[in-house]
């Protein structure tokens, strides 16, 4: 039994390095399509007002979010990382320190997906509020993206979704690890009572 959970732990850890790794990519993508329809249509950056597209200012509102949001997502793989440090992908007995790094992990990337769903759901409302009939003939004066799509708001349940779930099994995971360790504590003692 612990052959199976040892190696699911070792999946689980390298699970978890690779989901914060996806929503660093996620972080450095959400602006992507924002930043090729919208940034043209700001006339002068020193006053927002001044644009060819009304609503076009949602790229600007997003630039703190998106800043806060890239730190973050570095957190999370450095957080995964401390997995690695504490030995949470080899070791056979778990110490505080590995039901810690579980724990932190865990709480960060519920955090996270918390708090980024709600900023990434208005700003898509702002996104929707765009005059899109300006936008397209903006694009086509200077030639620029134009897109209508909400993929990149719309990609974040996939991403969380996954950094959930990864967080969700390290921590069934480590209370299965202590239920097997605890089993493993009993045969022991039973076993030492039968000796003597």
């Amino acid at each position: 039994m612990y052959k199976k959970q040892m190696a699911l732990q070792k999946i689980l850890c390298l699970l978890a390095i690779c989901s914060g790794a996806l929503v660093f990519l996620y972080a450095l993508g959400i602006m992507t399509d924002l930043y090729d329809t919208l940034y043209s249509t700001m006339m002068n950056s020193a006053d927002l007002t001044q644009t060819d597209v009304p609503g076009s200012i949602v790229y600007y509102n997003m630039q703190q979010f998106n800043a806060v949001f890239l730190k973050y997502s570095i957190v999370l793989i450095l957080l995964a990382c401390l997995l690695f440090i504490t030995n949470t992908q080899v070791r056979r007995r778990y110490y505080i320190g590995n039901y810690a790094a579980i724990g932190v992990f865990a709480a960060a990337n519920i955090f996270a997906a918390v708090w980024a769903h709600g900023y990434i759901e208005i700003f898509k409302q702002q996104f929707l509020q765009v005059d899109f009939a300006a936008l397209k003939v903006h694009s086509e004066m200077w030639k620029t993206a134009y897109t209508e799509s909400t993929f990149w708001f719309d990609a974040h349940y996939f991403v969380f979704a996954v950094t959930i779930l990864v967080s969700l099994a390290l921590v069934a995971n480590a209370i299965w690890k202590a239920k097997l360790m605890k089993e493993e504590a009993q045969l022991i003692e039973s076993g030492k009572g039968a000796a003597a």
